[in-house]
């Protein structure tokens, strides 16, 4: 597996060995020992979750501000752009952004840590998005950071409106958003 730093570096970019031929592929999409051994992140993950969303959908950008969830995610159809936003207060890249194009081609994951709020807009007709998580959802906790917050700036790949659910239509921005130590 290749482990690449985003501009945040607690971010990762995760490439698994992928082996094909003319009869399709094969790749290992999560293994605890080898995650731990090139990431350093020891991390226990205790949900799974899987979405499908259509084209210009735009999900996020979500965090739980008690039981924070660190995050595996990943697309197993279409493409996407992913975003993670540091919500930590005391870190050096507080309310920094870093994006990155998952797809089913280029079977790329990204590392969320906990502390961050993460989001996504799909960019293909469709798009099946997975994702592990290290803590359960907890609805009470769960927080969304307005997802075109100028002070974040968030470079979104939009063609138009995207379309939001009302929760995430009602996001926050940074400056009244409840964030993490």
């Amino acid at each position: 597996m290749k482990v690449t730093q985003t501009a945040i570096a607690e971010v990762l970019v995760l490439e698994p060995k992928v082996f094909g031929d003319s009869r399709g592929f094969f790749l290992e999409s999560f293994n605890a020992r080898a995650f731990r051994d090139a990431t350093g992140v020891d991390a226990v993950f205790v949900q799974d979750n899987h979405s499908r969303s259509a084209k210009g959908v735009l999900r996020g950008l979500h965090y739980q501000i008690r039981q924070p969830q660190g995050k595996l995610v990943r697309v197993v159809n279409g493409r996407v752009f992913d975003v993670a936003v540091d919500l930590r207060r005391r870190s050096s890249t507080f309310g920094k952004w870093v994006g990155v194009e998952l797809s089913a081609d280029n079977h790329r994951q990204l590392w969320v840590p906990p502390g961050f709020a993460h989001g996504f807009v799909v960019l293909s007709d469709s798009a099946d998005f997975l994702y592990k998580t290290t803590d359960y959802y907890a609805p009470e906790y769960e927080r969304c950071l307005a997802w075109n917050d100028p002070a974040v700036g968030v470079g979104w790949p939009l063609e138009g409106e995207p379309q939001l659910s009302g929760k995430d239509a009602q996001g926050k921005a940074l400056a009244e958003a409840e964030t993490f130590d």
